[in-house]
């Protein structure tokens, strides 16, 4: 979705951590430092928490020249009390479109088109407003005016088992309904709405599926094993960590697989870990995914108006930051690389805790990066 329980005793649910310790030509970040960013991560934790802390957390720390630090915070399952393992996997929501973008990218220097395509030229068989002055730069911009299809007030009343019927087309449809926010490339405005009508371009382009574009160019190429796009269902592989939401009385409930991979799609259906995305951010934020000329469109960053924060071609960008946030249900996580340091950050967090400004998982990596990089710090206000 969206930038998208258990009962258990405070003094019983102290947030612990486990690690895995480096082999001996692994190089830790000093002690200070690691103890400031277990401490960081406690703090938002519990700051996201209800009244329980959000249940738990993978980080991982790579900083060239001074060290690493990879560490599962809290429990993986609350009901069976399983620690947060280092190779869990989750749902990474949004980062998904980096994969997606990735394609794009890949097809615009194969040219099979071109970022100032319009929607019209493609003739996807769903009519959108505009549809033939908005281009695939500006839907992958975020400078569309479509409306993200998830935010309207009747889609938000309407039941799990509604949003899990609806395909991607339909999402469309719906989105299209409803007048656009302003005109094309005026302004920024976060809708997934654009991702499901980047990925039927890319499936008529190709005359494939996205997922399978997806895994012939990236998955495969790059050994990314434990990154999988599902199709049929929401059943995770082993191991991985449970997601959770609060309830209305504040308890902490299981929401692993309440939604089909369809509600998501090409804006947030993908499974990884740490391992994977680690390898991943660094790979598209440098470019070795794709040609000069497209990766340079893709860092091509503009002001979304939310604080240090811009965005280019589904990428984040913030204070030499590079990378992404995805929110799905019981999911929050963030994968980010900054060139200048060569530096790697990544937080997995088993809750789609979002508010306040800039969300859980955000929240961590900006509080890492304070003590990583001081100079170069993200998600200011």
């Amino acid at each position: 979705m969206k930038w998208f329980c258990l009962i258990v005793l405070a003094a019983a649910f102290a947030l612990f951590s486990t690690g895995v310790a480096g082999t001996a030509a692994t190089t830790q970040l000093r002690p200070g430092i690691q103890n400031a960013i277990v401490a960081a991560v406690n703090k938002e934790l519990a700051a996201y928490g209800g009244s329980q802390p959000v249940p738990g957390a993978v980080v991982g720390v790579w900083v060239p020249g001074k060290g690493e630090f990879t560490r599962g915070f809290g429990y993986a399952n609350l009901a069976a009390r399983s620690p947060m393992a280092l190779d869990d996997h989750f749902r990474i929501g949004s980062n998904t479109k980096t994969f997606v973008a990735t394609v794009l990218l890949q097809l615009v220097d194969e040219k099979k088109l071109s970022l100032d395509d319009t929607i019209g030229h493609f003739g996807l068989g769903v009519a959108v407003p505009n549809e033939n002055r908005i281009t695939l730069r500006e839907l992958a911009e975020m400078r569309s005016g479509i409306v993200d299809a998830y935010s309207i007030p009747a889609v938000q009343k309407q039941s799990e088992s509604w949003w899990s019927r609806q395909t991607p087309k339909q999402w469309i449809a719906i989105a299209a309904k409803e007048p656009p926010l302003f005109a094309p490339g005026a302004k920024y405005n976060y809708s997934n709405t654009n991702w499901f009508l980047l990925g039927l371009v890319i499936e008529k382009v190709t005359h494939d599926t996205i997922q399978n574009e997806i895994r012939s160019r990236i998955l495969a190429p790059m050994s990314l094993s434990h990154t999988s796009f599902p199709t049929t269902n929401w059943g995770m592989p082993s191991p991985y960590a449970h997601g959770y939401s609060l309830d209305e009385k504040g308890q902490w409930i299981d929401e692993s697989a309440v939604l089909a991979p369809s509600v998501s799609w090409a804006a947030g259906a993908m499974i990884s870990d740490m391992g994977d995305m680690k390898r991943w951010v660094k790979a598209y934020v440098t470019g070795t995914t794709n040609g000069a000329a497209s990766q340079r469109a893709r860092l091509t960053c503009l002001p979304t108006g939310e604080g240090n924060l811009s965005f280019g071609l589904g990428i984040g960008c913030s204070a030499g930051w590079y990378g992404y946030t995805g929110g799905i249900t019981g999911y929050n996580t963030g994968a980010y690389y900054i060139p200048a340091a060569g530096a790697t950050i990544i937080v997995f967090v088993n809750s789609q805790r979002e508010k306040p400004f800039p969300g859980v998982a955000n929240a961590i990596f900006r509080d890492i990066a304070k003590i990583v990089t001081p100079e170069n710090v993200p998600f200011l206000k």
